[in-house]
């Protein structure tokens, strides 16, 4: 993807320097991770109580999240995230009438937001409550060698997936329906919409899209089941399936928003 490599973003809220917050604020923390678990049954449950330990150890020992190669190489997608998301914003502005902006907090470990606590072990996540996303950059270290969904662009998705819950807030399209499989998968969709446009505005390199596929690939909810469990539960889908997910961004690359919206 082509962007500037300088931009600092006004709408970014960083807390990475405040270490770890404890999990007692409700909401994603301890109890929410074990909620979020426990769809896999008792090894989904022993994982969680697992990653428990883990995190209240290296907060009682002062660790604060895992860490990207370098202060150069953190410094260099901050930048990125922050154009990612202030791009998608300005596109978003242009559709939404009277479009308010929504914050993008970069933490370390664990930090609070209005919808509880946000931790590194549930991965990216949009608040409706303060309208801001929430990310531990070390997160784009699991996406490329956990889940093999490497390159900017795929990075690049995500950003952008969040900022669709934003869009979907505003446009009152959120509702009772926050959290199912159809919220998430037009997320994908505003997504795919977004990169219609910074694509048809020069911005994407050879490759771009397929980087986006591969990744909502990689955490499709069946993809992620079968390296967990071995098997596959469609019961408990969250954000759809590989096939769906990448689908879902297709669509919105080739028809844009109002594709999004149609059944």
């Amino acid at each position: 993807m082509r962007w500037d490599r300088n931009y600092n973003s006004s709408d970014i809220e960083d807390r990475r320097s405040e270490g770890p917050t404890g999990g007692g604020g409700g909401g994603m923390g301890m109890f929410g991770l074990v909620s979020l678990l426990s769809r896999f049954g008792w090894p989904g449950i022993i994982i969680a109580l697992l990653i428990g330990g883990v995190v209240a150890y290296r907060n009682m020992s002062g660790g604060g999240g895992k860490q990207l190669a370098s202060p150069q190489d953190q410094d260099e997608v901050v930048h990125f995230v922050g154009y990612v998301f202030d791009d998608a914003q300005n596109m978003w502005s242009h559709q939404i009438d009277g479009y308010q902006k929504a914050k993008l907090v970069l933490f370390r470990g664990s930090t609070r937001s209005g919808c509880g606590v946000a931790q590194e072990q549930i991965g990216p996540f949009y608040c409706p409550r303060d309208e801001k996303v929430y990310i531990d950059l070390s997160f784009y270290d699991d996406l490329r060698k956990k889940f093999g969904a490497p390159g900017d662009f795929a990075e690049a998705y995500v950003i952008a997936h969040e900022l669709g819950h934003h869009v979907q807030r505003l446009a009152g399209l959120l509702g009772d329906n926050e959290g199912s499989v159809e919220i998430e998968l037009q997320a994908d969709c505003f997504a795919g919409a977004w990169a219609r446009d910074a694509d048809q505005r020069g911005l994407l390199e050879v490759g771009d899209l397929d980087e986006a596929l591969n990744a909502a690939k990689q955490i499709g909810d069946d993809t992620l089941q079968k390296k967990a469990q071995g098997y596959v539960q469609p019961e408990k889908f969250t954000h759809g399936s590989a096939a769906q997910r990448s689908a879902a961004l297709r669509k919105g690359f080739e028809g844009g928003p109002r594709a999004c919206l149609s059944r």
